[in-house]
């Protein structure tokens, strides 16, 4: 058996809690993108085995059955699953991983992710009935050198500090970024990957949502160079909201079938899957878990890393695909070349599949080749997929 993608789609990505996205809830982003994965593919519902949606920080529930519930696939189960940022990376792997075992022949495989509704829960203070402290759930058991709730020093610092960075070495790279997005965008290379979803504004007019909103095209060097650091309280620190991420709302899946099925049923073979892996790293270390976890993925597949044509590295912080081409000797050029989280967002469940989608379409404008998607994620862990157009 082997793993092929029939499909693969996304929705633009919106800023989180005043973009576009701020009152389409959860579930609707993922009915939206499930239905829109199966209707480009053109298979019969009917012959969806699963659904796989990665889901972050929500705290219960399965938004995959509940999309397909929506769609009226009733006929198929719906898995949620949780890596953090990886965690649509690994919906794709496990969707891969059933269709060779044989168990399924068609999975619809993605993640959805909206800030702008992400719950907060109550947590009851140890040795009372006190429910006050609101938060979201952590990644991993807080330490002074590791804090669970703080991103910016286990993720961003840690990767600056391994590779050392300098504050304008990380400013340059959102710069680009956020440079190449917009090219992007205004080359319609975008275009086809995204769907449109149909949003209706709060004074009751409409329109097509069809546009990632976050890149900033008024941004530069001086722009970026002027903003604070987040902890100016510690010596050196570099990470400031410019060369971070952003805060996002967007869906994306793919269509994950076995390639003889895909051929009986007369789809498209967009790309093969040809593997992934996952590592953990000490917390405190997040922001290095993708330096490890790509010499492992090259292992386990048996491909060079001069072979791959392209690659997609997470911008958690610009500091993380920075750090991991200059430890691992990847050229910068060949890294993120439509942007990444810095400028398009990092709509935390929903990313993975965001880039992998991306590097498809990227893929079949270049005549084809070998792409790595690759991510840290919270809590000391990375995840990474290699696919071949």
């Amino acid at each position: 058996m082997v793993a092929v993608i029939a499909s693969a789609v996304r929705t633009a990505v919106a800023t989180a809690r005043r973009g576009s996205l701020i009152d389409v809830p959860t579930e609707v982003l993922a009915r939206h993108i499930l239905t829109a994965a199966i209707d480009r593919s053109g298979l019969a519902p009917e012959l969806i085995d699963d659904v796989i949606f990665a889901e972050s920080l929500y705290g219960g529930g399965a938004v995959a059955r509940h999309a397909a519930v929506e769609a009226g696939i009733l006929n198929a189960g719906g898995m949620a699953l949780n890596r953090h940022c990886a965690g649509s990376l690994s919906s794709i792997a496990v969707a891969a991983g059933s269709i060779i075992a044989g168990m399924d022949r068609a999975i619809v495989a993605g993640g959805v992710h909206s800030s702008s509704f992400m719950p907060m829960l109550s947590w009851r203070t140890p040795g009372s009935d006190d429910y006050s402290d609101t938060r979201s759930p952590p990644t991993h058991p807080d330490e002074p050198e590791a804090p669970n709730n703080d991103m910016t020093i286990t993720v961003g610092w840690s990767a600056a500090q391994a590779a050392g960075l300098s504050r304008e070495e990380q400013d340059a790279w959102a710069f680009r970024s956020h440079q190449r997005a917009i090219a992007a965008t205004d080359g319609g290379r975008l275009t086809e990957e995204i769907v449109p979803i149909r949003v209706q504004r709060r004074d009751g007019t409409e329109f097509d949502f069809a546009v990632d909103e976050h890149p900033r095209r008024d941004t530069s060097m001086e722009r970026l160079g002027s903003l604070k650091v987040i902890h100016p309280e510690i010596e050196g620190f570099s990470i400031t909201a410019g060369n971070s991420s952003g805060i996002n709302d967007a869906a994306a899946a793919l269509l994950v079938v076995d390639e003889a099925f895909a051929r009986a049923e007369g789809l498209e073979i967009m790309a093969r899957v040809r593997g992934w892996c996952s590592v953990g790293v000490p917390p405190r270390d997040t922001g290095t878990s993708v330096i490890r976890v790509l010499p492992k993925l090259l292992g386990r597949t048996g491909v060079a890393q001069a072979d791959i044509a392209i690659w997609e590295i997470n911008e958690a912080f610009a500091s993380v695909p920075l750090a991991t081409c200059r430890q691992l000797g990847i050229d910068e050029e060949t890294v993120n070349v439509s942007g990444s989280g810095c400028s398009i967002g990092h709509p935390i469940a929903a990313s993975g599949a965001r880039m992998v989608t991306s590097l498809i379409y990227e893929l079949r404008r270049r005549g084809g080749g070998l792409a790595v998607a690759a991510m840290c994620a919270g809590g000391g862990q990375a995840g990474s997929l290699m696919i071949e157009v």
